[in-house]
């Protein structure tokens, strides 16, 4: 029943996600945090690491919010026995990690990504910082599942890496952010407006308005304007590169 449930939502798009977390208020907020963001739903809950292994054996979930902390093991021991699990079930559908935890110490951080994690979010932080990296996540997950052969652009793009010259992202712009409008700009080849861009990132119209100027004052984009019926133009967007 789990795995016909888990192939079901994988075929409507839908990222599963394990929460981990020893504290139950501190899981059940970030639940809520995920729950409320179209394309995601919450499959599992656990507040040690012996019950995180059970949990992601039974529930196979695409994502894991993983805390540090646990009573029992740290979370960076839970994402290794979680990469030896696949490694020895080769049928085992691959979780990705994404930590959330109050642990500052660089080494913490370096084993982290050494073991796989895809990011790591300091505590506190607000809705929002933990909703963008669940957009970059999906976006990432898709564009692996698309790839045949990889373009070195698109690895850079995947490791997060910046070749030589390219332009930091102005203050106030993310990168996950800025991946997931450029993914969307990829997908219409006939171009889009910043609503339509917004309507496809679930991103507020300003905010798609902002990385579509970038990526167009950049030379990524090009810009055409549109009349209708208004009578004021319509700018819309085509990606290339």
């Amino acid at each position: 029943m789990l795995w016909s449930l888990r192939s079901r939502l994988s075929v409507c798009g839908v990222t599963t996600v394990l929460v981990v977390d020893d504290d139950f208020m501190v899981a059940k907020l970030h639940s809520r945090y995920v729950s409320v963001m179209d394309g995601f739903t919450v499959v599992g809950v656990a507040h040690n690491g012996a019950d995180a292994l059970r949990a992601a054996e039974r529930l196979r979930p695409d994502l894991v919010l993983l805390d540090i902390y646990l009573p029992d093991m740290d979370g960076i021991d839970v994402l290794r026995a979680l990469r030896t699990a696949e490694e020895q079930d080769t049928s085992r559908p691959s979780t990705d990690a994404l930590f959330i935890t109050a642990a500052r110490d660089a080494g913490v951080i370096r084993a982290a990504l050494r073991a796989g994690a895809l990011h790591y979010l300091i505590k506190p932080f607000n809705r929002s910082a933990l909703q963008e990296q669940l957009r970059h996540v999906a976006a990432l997950r898709t564009r692996l599942d698309e790839l045949g052969e990889a373009r070195q652009e698109d690895v850079d793009q995947i490791f997060g890496t910046r070749p030589p010259g390219s332009r930091e992202l102005p203050k106030g712009l993310a990168a996950p952010t800025a991946d997931l409008v450029e993914r969307t700009l990829r997908a219409r080849p006939e171009g889009l407006s910043a609503s339509e861009c917004a309507e496809a990132g679930t991103l507020s119209r300003v905010s798609a308005r902002r990385y579509l100027e970038y990526f167009a004052g950049t030379g990524r984009a090009e810009v055409t304007l549109r009349y209708g019926g208004t009578g004021r133009p319509e700018r819309r967007y085509r990606w290339i590169g």
